[in-house]
């Protein structure tokens, strides 16, 4: 990819200390962007900003005060973003139970940090992305909404949620020049699918048109075109980056 790509854009990237959003930010700072990354695990999010050379800034999405803060932060510091990606969410330990043995309280958790979490992020830095160039919103959904994963319901579900807002929210957006979109990836193979069962790994790896492993790698590029300005014609679109598991 273009190491110009994304010259002089300022992005913030949730859950980049490791995992997709690492590798993400990985791609996006070679594109030349300038990078905030944000996550709750301050020594791997500082780790991963030295690295990088970019500004780690803390933050717990399932803490709506910790979300303001981040925004101050990044109002003080940055004054304006070009681009936001919505990658942090809970996707591990969740998996494997049927709906019935789903906890109450484990249902809330992921609402509260995959649902509401990216919406309160949205909210707390539109102020900042209308102040920026021609800005970009690229929400991190996945597959497992668009053809009904089982034993994974409230992941899929929340996942379900973030499509369905990111549709609203280009129409909300859209008059301000402010495009939003969405990937859905398949499973990857990252240290948050390591609970995976075998069987789930080869259902996709054999389903998938291009048959095999997919890699965080593979989803970066398609993220890193939906941050630029002339992505602008897909917003309220919902991508399925999965090598054709899945067909819209």
């Amino acid at each position: 990819m273009s190491d110009v790509m994304l010259s002089g854009r300022t992005i913030l990237v949730t859950g980049a200390a490791r995992g997709l959003g690492l590798v993400l930010a990985e791609t996006l700072r070679g594109c030349g962007a300038r990078l905030v990354l944000a996550d709750r695990d301050a020594e791997a999010g500082v780790a991963a900003a030295e690295k990088l050379g970019a500004r780690f800034v803390p933050v717990d999405l399932a803490e709506p005060d910790a979300i303001l803060a981040m925004a101050a932060d990044v109002a003080a510091q940055e004054g304006a973003l070009d681009g936001l990606v919505n990658n942090a969410a809970i996707a591990t330990g969740i998996g494997g139970v049927t709906f019935e043995e789903i906890g109450q309280e484990s249902w809330d958790r992921v609402m509260a940090v995959n649902v509401r979490g990216t919406w309160l992020v949205i909210r707390a830095l539109a102020p900042l992305l209308r102040r920026g160039r021609d800005a970009r919103i690229v929400n991190v959904a996945s597959d497992t909404a668009l053809w009904g994963a089982p034993r994974l319901l409230s992941y899929t579900a929340s996942k379900g949620a973030v499509i369905s807002m990111t549709r609203s929210l280009a129409r909300e957006l859209g008059p301000d020049g402010i495009g939003i979109a969405a990937v859905a990836p398949g499973i990857l193979r990252t240290e948050s699918t390591e609970y995976v069962p075998p069987a789930r790994h080869r259902l996709y790896e054999e389903g998938r048109a291009v048959p095999g492993v997919q890699e965080a790698a593979d989803i970066a590029p398609t993220v890193a075109f939906l941050l630029t300005p002339g992505a602008l014609a897909l917003t309220g679109q919902v991508l399925p980056v999965n090598r054709g598991f899945v067909f819209t």
